[in-house]
């Protein structure tokens, strides 16, 4: 048995508040998440929600997202999901639309004994954020995304070893 396990993470409410001294501050986890979340268009965020958009698809949204698991969802039938997202329109500043493509590269699970890198789920989600106009562009418009769905399996007889895929393939 691991001396520290890992931590069960309860579901936040963002009322929680900071404290200093034992006393309660002004801010709450909630300021917290607006401060460093807002930007939901950028990779990072873009990617989280499309996890969440994947996640509630499938009806597992009652636990919390794990960071650095080896595949980012798993469904009740133990389905393991990896999900990409990709965008034409970045947060930054653009002298062109964004070319689409996603890392599919097999990785090694950090606390294994296999040394082979392999991809770690089922199936790949892919997310595109199709939506091209600067002004209009959010993520929780579920209209601007595009899916697509395929199998590892698929990808391991036809992609080998490749690291990212395209679009287009």
């Amino acid at each position: 048995m691991d001396k520290y396990p890992a931590i069960e993470v309860p579901q936040k409410t963002g009322d929680e508040r900071f404290c200093a001294n034992g006393k309660p501050q002004d801010n709450t986890l909630l300021s917290f998440w607006r401060w460093s979340s807002s930007d939901v268009v950028g990779n990072t965020m873009r990617g989280i929600i499309a996890e969440y958009i994947v996640a509630s698809a499938l009806g597992v949204t009652d636990g919390t997202r794990v960071e650095w698991d080896a595949y980012d969802i798993e469904t009740t039938e133990g389905i393991r999901v990896e999900v990409k997202s990709g965008a034409y329109i970045q947060s930054w500043a653009q002298r062109k639309l964004s070319n689409i493509q996603f890392s599919i590269r097999p990785t090694q699970i950090l606390e294994s004994k296999i040394t082979e890198a392999v991809r770690q789920a089922d199936v790949y989600v892919f997310c595109l954020l199709q939506h091209k106009d600067q002004e209009t562009i959010d993520p929780l418009n579920l209209d601007q995304w595009e899916f697509y769905v395929l199998a590892t399996e698929t990808m391991n007889v036809r992609l080998g070893s490749q690291k990212t895929i395209t679009l287009s393939s």
